[in-house]
């Protein structure tokens, strides 16, 4: 078999070739991930003007100064121009100054952590049609969340790792073995506590539990668990996730699962876990005959789940268009048959689709990692407002959840 030049002149079967073509790209992504974040090779998140902290945290910016001004909080980073630079730590550090000023509602929205007696929000976003844009969704989630003070932990539950590598994650060159939720999720001596597993990201407050191949393998110990009597009671396999997620419930306030495209063990496993489901769709007909096949197998499927003692306790479900172009006139008609079917579970706010999220992706970063001035102006502040409000309707749900005043 003869190749080009570049590659060598040898036999090889197909699992051979496919081996090798899976180490040529893997390089290649390893030396691109170099070049972008040199030397450490390891994202880093942005500084934030004195603008952006009093927008993040609801206060006037002359607030923000003057604490700088009378050496209350931390210390910003001086900018050759003179302006102020703040980290994401420093950031939180200012909420908890403010905290101590405040009273009743106003200590919440200025650090708005869930209080005792709110349970954890474990937020899990699905489907099982590719290209509905569910890590794209989580990775904006989890980023705006940390942004507004929550402790999060994103938990990327697909195999294919994407979530992860929006974190700057390689998931062959940076996961160790045993190193996902399927580490926490086994049957075996080899099982890990799930705070082994969670490693702290470059956004503060936020941390992750990344994904690999190894991910699948859940897949296929279920059915041997079943079989030999491990999976039974506490143990069975829906009930995995919700009880390792127990472990940590005292450090954070919200998880967020991208799960896998696919109704699988694992997406079971979340669904069972979640307190609000998050199905992302892109209004296109072959995508919402997908979305229906999701429905049905996922009702079956729970059905199975609620007749084996298993309680599914939702606090919210919602669609949520994504990569909406409401000048495309059959996508219009698409988000208007959802919505005379489905009423207000169906997103107020859309994701519109934007060439600034395609281009941030590019960069493996989502839309609050962009420097001002990356993309044009306009552009980025039009896909951000419509970022910001999918994200503060799912966080209005998560205080409705908590009994919170809007």
């Amino acid at each position: 078999m003869q190749y080009s030049d570049t590659t060598l002149s040898l036999e090889e079967s197909p699992s051979e070739r496919i081996s090798r073509y899976s180490q040529l790209l893997s390089g290649q992504l390893q030396r691109l991930r170099q070049e972008l974040y040199p030397p450490e090779a390891h994202k880093n998140l942005r500084g934030f003007s004195s603008v952006d902290v009093a927008r993040l945290i609801g206060v006037s910016e002359s607030t923000i100064r003057q604490m700088d001004l009378d050496g209350e909080g931390p210390s910003p980073t001086r900018l050759s121009n003179g302006r102020r630079s703040y980290t994401l730590a420093q950031i939180n550090d200012i909420r908890r100054v403010l905290a101590t000023r405040k009273k009743g509602d106003e200590v919440v929205n200025v650090l708005p952590q869930r209080r005792e007696g709110e349970r954890m929000q474990v937020i899990a976003c699905a489907n099982f049609k590719g290209g509905s844009a569910k890590t794209t969704t989580s990775t904006h989630l989890v980023h705006y969340l940390a942004l507004r003070g929550y402790r999060v932990l994103a938990i990327d539950l697909d195999p294919q790792a994407s979530l992860s590598a929006m974190f700057g994650i390689q998931p062959e060159f940076d996961v160790e073995p045993n190193s996902t939720l399927f580490g926490a999720l086994r049957y075996d001596d080899e099982r890990r506590p799930l705070e082994e597993v969670i490693r702290p990201t470059y956004f503060d407050s936020l941390d992750l539990v990344p994904a690999n191949l190894e991910l699948a393998e859940f897949e296929h110990i279920v059915p041997t668990a079943i079989a030999t009597g491990a999976s039974t009671g506490e143990n069975i396999f829906f009930r995995r996730i919700k009880s390792v997620l127990a472990e940590v419930e005292g450090n954070y306030d919200v998880v967020v699962i991208d799960c896998p495209p696919q109704l699988g063990f694992l997406t079971l496993g979340a669904l069972f876990a979640a307190t609000g489901l998050l199905i992302t769709l892109h209004p296109q007909m072959l995508d919402l005959a997908s979305c229906n096949q999701f429905l049905g197998m996922s009702s079956d499927l729970m059905a199975v789940i609620e007749n084996n003692g298993g309680e599914m306790d939702l606090d919210w479900m919602r669609f949520l268009i994504t990569r909406h172009n409401p000048n495309d006139s059959p996508q219009t008609r698409v988000v208007g048959l959802l919505r005379a079917l489905f009423g207000e579970d169906v997103m107020t706010a859309p994701a519109l689709e934007s060439t600034a999220v395609a281009n941030a992706g590019l960069e493996k970063k989502s839309l609050y990692e962009l420097e001002p001035g990356a993309i044009g102006r306009e552009t980025l502040k039009r896909a951000l407002e419509s970022m910001d409000s999918v994200n503060k309707e799912i966080e209005d749900l998560m205080w409705a959840s908590w009994g919170r005043g809007q």
